[in-house]
């Protein structure tokens, strides 16, 4: 299963043309879109 993800981020990275560095800029970004989506809706 890891040597997929591996593979799949690869693809992605490939075709953006993203750097390791901007994936995990958008990793970041993305969890901290979920974690205010999630304090919104259910904490609030």
């Amino acid at each position: 299963m890891n040597e997929l993800l591996k593979k799949s981020i690869k693809w992605w990275q490939e075709k953006l043309g993203i750097s390791d560095y901007g994936i995990i800029w958008i990793s970041f970004i993305k969890g901290l879109i979920i974690g205010l989506l999630i304090y919104h809706f259910f904490i609030k």
